[in-house]
C-alpha cells in the first residue's frame, strides 16, 4: 500500500496560520484604529465574493445549509469574539484562551468523528498552551468575564468549525477553493450587519490603509483559509489544530523583527515548548474514514488520506 506523504501538506497548511500571525502588524501598522469590526468584513466579504467569482460555483442543496454553518463559526462568529476578548482582556490572555483550541478540537474529534483522545495528545495540547502563555502573558490584570467568554466561545466557534469541516469534507465536484468561498462569503454577510449597527459607515481610507486592507483579504484571508481548508481535507482535525500556534509565534517573530519588539528569555523558551507542541502534533495522527477533501469513506483497501498575532498588546489577537 502506497502511502501519500504527509509533509508536504503539513508544510503547506502551515503557511495558513503563519499568515495569520502576520495580522496584527499589519493592523497596528496600516489600518485605521478601533475598527476591528470592519476589519473583520472587509477580510472576509471581499475575498469570499472574489473566490465565489473565480471559481462560479454555487453550494447545492444541504450544502447551503452546511456552508452558512461553517462560514458562521469559522468567520462570522470567530471574528467578532475574538475582537471582542482582545479589546476586554489584559496582555496577551486571549491568545492563552485561544491556544487552547486543540483540546476543544480533541473533544469534539471523540464527540463528532468518534476519534477518542490519547493521553499524549491531550498532554500535547497543554503544552501548546503553556508555550503561548509564556509568549503572550505579561502582568496580572483583573479578568473580565465578558471578555473571558467571548475567548472561550470564539476558539470553541473555531474548533467546531474545523472539526465540521472534517466531517462533511466536501461536495462532489467542488474544490477547497469554491468551499473557502462559499464560508468567507457566508461570514461575511453576517458580520455586515453587526459592523454597521456597533461603528457605523465605513472610514476614510487613504492608500496605506487601502494596502493593509488588499493583504488582509487576499493574503492573509482568501489565499490563507483556502490554505486551511485544503489541509483539513487531507489532515486529521487534531493535526490541523495543532498548527494553531503557529499564529501567535510567527507575531511574536514579526513583532521582534519589523516592530522593534524584545522577546525575553522566558519568551524564547515558550516559543521552543509551543513550537515543540505543534510538531509533537503532527506525529501519531492517524487516519479517519474519510478519502481526501470528499469526506466520503473510503472504499476497502483505499489509499487516500482519512479523513489564533498575539503579544503582549491586548489587541493583538490572532485574527485568523
Amino acid at each position: 500500500m502506497r502511502t501519500r506523504p504527509r509533509t508536504a501538506v503539513i508544510a503547506v497548511t502551515a503557511l495558513a496560520p503563519v499568515s495569520w500571525g502576520t495580522t496584527y502588524a499589519v493592523t497596528s501598522e496600516f489600518l485605521p484604529p478601533d475598527r476591528p469590526l470592519f476589519t473583520a468584513l472587509a477580510r472576509a466579504l471581499p475575498a469570499g465574493l472574489l473566490l465565489l467569482a473565480l471559481t462560479r460555483v454555487l453550494p447545492r442543496g444541504a450544502w447551503w445549509a452546511k456552508a452558512t454553518v461553517l462560514g458562521a463559526l469559522n468567520i462570522g462568529a470567530f471574528f467578532p469574539l475574538l475582537f471582542v476578548a482582545a479589546y476586554r482582556l489584559p496582555g496577551g490572555m486571549a491568545a492563552v484562551v485561544g491556544s487552547t483550541g486543540p483540546l476543544f478540537v480533541v473533544g469534539l474529534s471523540a464527540l463528532l468523528l468518534g476519534r477518542r483522545p490519547a493521553p499524549r495528545t491531550l498532554l500535547t495540547g497543554l503544552m501548546a498552551a503553556s508555550g503561548v502563555s509564556l509568549v503572550v502573558l505579561k502582568g496580572a490584570g483583573a479578568l473580565d468575564l465578558v471578555g473571558v467568554l467571548a475567548a472561550l466561545a470564539s476558539t470553541a466557534a473555531m474548533a467546531a468549525g474545523t472539526v465540521l469541516a472534517k466531517r462533511w469534507g466536501r461536495p462532489d465536484g467542488v474544490g477547497p477553493l469554491a468551499l473557502t468561498g462559499w464560508q468567507l462569503t457566508a461570514g461575511g454577510l453576517l458580520i455586515a450587519p453587526v459592523a454597521l449597527l456597533a461603528e457605523g459607515a465605513p472610514p476614510a481610507l487613504d492608500a496605506r490603509a487601502a494596502g493593509g486592507y488588499l493583504y488582509l483579504a487576499l493574503v492573509n484571508t482568501a489565499v490563507a483559509y483556502w490554505l486551511w481548508f485544503r489541509g483539513i481535507g487531507r489532515l486529521s482535525a487534531t493535526q490541523a489544530a495543532f498548527l494553531g500556534p503557529l499564529s501567535p509565534l510567527t507575531a511574536a517573530v514579526v513583532g521582534w523583527a519589523a516592530l522593534a519588539q524584545t522577546l525575553t528569555p522566558v519568551q524564547l523558551t515558550g516559543m521552543a515548548l509551543a513550537f515543540g507542541a505543534t510538531v509533537a502534533g503532527q506525529a501519531g495522527g492517524g487516519r479517519e474514514p474519510f478519502g481526501p477533501f470528499t469526506g466520503r469513506k473510503r472504499r476497502p483497501g483505499g489509499h487516500g488520506p482519512s479523513r489564533p498575532e498575539m503579544l503582549t498588546d491586548p489587541r493583538a489577537v490572532s485574527v485568523k
